[in-house]
């Protein structure tokens, strides 16, 4: 279909969510709401109870785990689909894992939790791996690099050595180099045109880019009409052979990349 990139469908169970904020925040909402993006291609779905886009609020421990554990034990049972967890809390992880995810996907690469290394550790669990700068409530106030492919390089060097030497083998880690986190807009398309770089460190590399605020300054378009922009990049990462692309809508992701991927098999 696309080679071997995979589609990760984004199900927020969150009230404020940059773009789908309030849709599926019931647990019958974002069951039915992943099970759709499964129908449509979804080959992983990711869970999240907490939005972390730029200046959000942290969400309580309660609270994230009364919003996310529920939607995974009910879709682990209706879908066979890997389920990924989007959280930054070690207890979130671990109940999740136990209802039945398959992996942990952390904002802040295991670091805002002391005990998620150890969770991780203890589980099979694949470990998606992001790069940010700062935190959600900080990481937009004045985000500075010198070389902003290199330095995320460099940083998921060193923590894939972290990890390693914490009993997480680096062949569970998938990293994120974390598009719109502690990033300006031409940091974030660097990094998009680079993936190459991100290949070299030997890991799968998937890239969250969905409706995200760079595109505003490439298209000029508020987020509920950035669609088209998103299959654009998508298409483009696809091209340099990006392992898993996060994003919201996976029937017109599948459709363009499928479209995509047939021209080029007809090539003469």
């Amino acid at each position: 279909m696309t080679g071997h990139t995979k589609l990760m469908g984004i199900v927020n169970v969150t009230p404020d969510s940059f773009s789908d904020g309030g849709q599926f925040d019931s647990v019958s909402a974002a069951v039915e709401h992943a099970l759709r993006l499964v129908e449509e291609g979804a080959d992983i779905l990711d869970i999240g109870g907490e939005s972390t886009r730029p200046g959000a609020a942290p969400v309580s421990l309660d609270e994230e785990l009364r919003r996310v554990v529920p939607v995974v034990r009910e879709l682990a049972r209706q879908t066979q689909t890997p389920i990924s967890i989007d959280t930054s809390k070690a207890e979130v992880a671990r109940q999740c894992l136990e209802a039945g995810a398959a992996i942990v996907n952390d904002i802040s690469g295991l670091t805002f939790d002391a005990d998620m290394p150890h969770v991780c550790r203890e589980s099979s669990c694949g470990v998606i791996v992001m790069h940010i700068q700062g935190t959600p409530q900080t990481m937009q106030a004045d985000p500075h690099y010198d070389d902003v492919v290199a330095e995320v390089c460099r940083h998921f060097s060193r923590r894939l050595e972290d990890l390693e030497a914490a009993g997480i083998a680096r062949e569970r880690i998938v990293l994120d180099p974390g598009i719109g986190f502690g990033k300006t807009a031409e940091h974030n398309l660097e990094l998009l045109s680079h993936i190459a770089d991100l290949h070299a460190l030997g890991r799968p590399v998937l890239i969250g880019h969905s409706r995200k605020r760079f595109l505003k300054k490439v298209l000029g378009r508020e987020v509920e009409e950035r669609n088209a922009g998103t299959l654009g990049v998508s298409i483009a990462l696809a091209a340099q052979g990006t392992d898993i692309l996060r994003i919201h809508d996976v029937r017109a992701t599948r459709d363009a990349l499928l479209a995509w991927q047939t021209v080029l098999n007809n090539r003469r």
